[in-house]
């Protein structure tokens, strides 16, 4: 292995080993390599910057208590990700649990419950990569809905099959396929109107 000073010029799983043996520094290159990724994806499931930096962190420390689980069958990366994402999905089922909670106390102490479009974020991403077409994609996820935004983004960027997405959301093939067809469906409409606004 390298010697410590050109940490720079090492390979992700011999940081990987380093950090295992207890080396922060060599963790905190892969942090520095793959923080941009992470972040960006978990922004682009919780679509909200603060919660996404939140999550990303907490992916780190995740990554960092469980390096000796990975066992180099992906990328370091994509085992990253994979932590980010089950973040997301936990999160993400627990606003939702939260939200339906207030919802029915609105209600009770109501008898019904105003509508409110969602707040619109600013794209953060767009530091990270500032391709127009990026962030046109981007712009297009945000009009999706949290279910449909969730699928398209584990099928089509994390590659994920069909079963093991219904696994992860914990619902029908069906579901994942139904889900998948109105967000490709909608997402091009998104993109369409967004290129020609454009």
């Amino acid at each position: 292995m390298p010697g410590l000073s050109d940490m720079e010029a090492w390979s992700d799983n011999e940081l990987v080993s380093a950090s295992r043996d207890g080396k922060t520094d060599a963790y905190e290159e892969l942090v520095h390599r793959h923080r941009d990724k992470i972040y960006a994806r978990a922004f682009s499931m919780v679509r909200n910057e603060e919660q996404a930096l939140d999550l990303s962190q907490e992916a780190w420390i995740k990554g960092w208590q469980r390096l000796h689980q990975f066992h180099g069958d992906s990328s370091f990366a994509t085992w990253m990700t994979r932590i980010t994402i089950n973040l997301c999905l936990d999160y993400l089922r627990k606003a939702k649990r939260q939200r339906a909670e207030s919802v029915e106390a609105l209600e009770e102490n109501q008898g019904g419950v105003e509508r409110h479009l969602p707040v619109i974020v600013p794209n953060p991403t767009a530091r990270i990569e500032r391709a127009e077409l990026r962030e046109k994609i981007d712009q297009a996820l945000g009009r999706l809905s949290e279910d449909h935004r969730t699928v398209l983004v584990l099928h089509e960027f994390e590659e994920l099959a069909y079963k093991e997405i219904a696994e992860r959301l914990k619902c029908s093939i069906g579901t994942v396929m139904s889900r998948l067809f109105y967000a490709r469906r909608k997402m091009g409409v998104a993109m369409r109107e967004l290129l020609r606004e454009g």
